[in-house]
């Protein structure tokens, strides 16, 4: 694993951390090509920027399903470098980083592979830390709870469809919830840091939940055990976040 820190500065550093602001969650600009952009969730939210924003939870707020080590490494070391790598990739292709990053996805294969990466990155990050809460899990409600169970029978058949798109993504990448042209829900993965608002992706659509798979975001609890890393993080899906996101589009 990157970043060479030992398991006692963490340790150290974890049982210093104190609980960190609630930020609001957050939608998708320019979501589809040739589609109209996705409405703002309201006063108390924002598209996402070019700025790492504050963890909406303390470290350790969703152990025992993922420890506050991975949380701190995750957050302060990979998720702060997609954020500062970003903002240079832009600085140095002329991107406006005052207008929303999900903006260039529909476009981002004219821009740099860093840009790709990075802005992925970033943004998909940003999404991740908002799709769990602490003392979550359980089941979507409402209009998405009628939607999933529509679309896939079921909430658990949905769970297992979701959870093999995690799986079985080959190496490092994402799974998502995702909506797409025609307002169907769909699951897909994504390699790297791709997403589906990515004019390149397998995948287009609206992301509604997403999933790291990562070994990053694992390694250090479960290991190569990914189906159990993916089994254990259902119990902290923050359902009212997704079902915001899906209602607003």
């Amino acid at each position: 694993m990157p970043n060479n820190i030992s398991r006692r500065s963490f340790l150290h550093q974890s049982a210093k951390t104190t609980a960190v602001i609630s930020v609001a969650g957050m939608i998708g600009g320019d979501l589809l090509a040739g589609c109209t952009p996705a409405k703002v969730l309201g006063s108390n939210t924002a598209f996402i920027g070019f700025d790492q924003t504050a963890l909406p939870y303390a470290y350790n707020a969703l152990e025992p399903f993922i420890d506050a080590m991975t949380m701190e490494i995750h957050y302060s070391k990979h998720a702060a470098a997609y954020a500062t790598n970003v903002k240079d990739a832009a600085k140095a292709e002329g991107i406006d980083m005052s207008k929303p990053l999900e903006n260039n996805f529909g476009s981002i294969s004219k821009y740099s592979a860093k840009l790709r990466n990075n802005g992925g990155g970033h943004y998909n990050h940003e999404l991740f830390w908002r799709c769990m809460k602490k003392d979550a899990g359980g089941v979507p409600k409402s209009k998405l709870a009628l939607a999933i169970n529509q679309s896939f029978n079921n909430f658990d058949a949905f769970k297992t469809q979701f959870a093999d798109a995690g799986k079985n993504r080959f190496g490092s990448g994402w799974a998502w919830l995702y909506i797409d042209k025609d307002k169907q829900l769909r699951i897909g993965s994504s390699p790297n840091q791709d997403n589906p608002l990515m004019d390149l992706s397998d995948i287009k659509g609206t992301p509604l939940l997403g999933l790291d798979v990562w070994e990053h975001a694992y390694y250090l609890k479960y290991q190569n055990k990914r189906a159990d890393y993916i089994n254990a993080w259902w119990n902290v899906v923050n359902w009212d976040f997704v079902q915001q996101r899906y209602e607003a589009i």
